[in-house]
């Protein structure tokens, strides 16, 4: 369906919004650099959004949505363990994003000014994934397929396998390209392998 003059706009400003924050931080951004950069007014930025941090909120849930939302669909449909090499490689590909970096770098540097979204950031990112992951390996263990005592536990030490090395490095090396894809799906197969050594069935 073709978007209304109101929803343009609102893609609009959440489009200018996510490109300002992710080059010059929540505190760089002002509302009027967003409506100059969205081509509309600063009161049409203000009616879409009504602070700031609103608006900073919305680019979090969208990037969230649209990063996590395809690697819990995948856990939701796990039901083998041939399933978790390339569920890893998802996972990591999706949080090795460089939007999704960045974003997370901006939260954890907002944390202490705005700690009700970083609660949001984690609950909806790494907790959710986590918790969905839980879930999964629950089913699994019932079918006989893995072997875990304590499910969460066992994602806690997935999501640490796969993602744990590669995003640490990337945090702390802005702009650099720390690891190719083939690298990161090496990483991935990698971490997979250990996972099963110690919670295959």
């Amino acid at each position: 369906m073709a978007e209304s003059r109101s929803e343009r706009k609102h893609r609009a400003i959440l489009d200018a919004a996510t490109g300002l924050f992710l080059r010059d931080g929540f505190r760089g951004t002002s509302m009027d650099a967003v409506a100059t950069a969205a081509e509309v007014s600063k009161q049409t930025v203000y009616a879409h959004f009504a602070t700031k941090k609103a608006l900073f909120a919305a680019i979090v849930e969208g990037t969230l949505e649209r990063a996590g939302g395809p690697v819990r669909a995948e856990i939701a449909e796990l039901n083998d363990v041939d399933g978790l090499r390339e569920l890893a490689r998802g996972y990591l590909e999706a949080v090795m994003r460089p939007q999704v970096l960045a974003l997370r770098r901006m939260i954890i540097g907002e944390a202490s000014r705005q700690p009700e979204l970083a609660r949001l950031y984690y609950a909806r990112a790494p907790e959710g994934t986590l918790t969905d992951l839980a879930a999964a390996f629950t089913r699994l263990t019932e079918q006989g397929v893995l072997r875990t005592p304590d499910p969460r536990l066992a994602a806690d030490h997935f999501a640490f396998l796969v993602l744990g090395l590669p995003l640490d490095k990337a945090l702390f090396h802005v702009g650099d390209a720390v690891f190719t894809r083939a690298e990161l799906r090496t990483h991935a197969d990698a971490g997979v392998t250990a996972f099963l050594a110690a919670y295959g069935a």
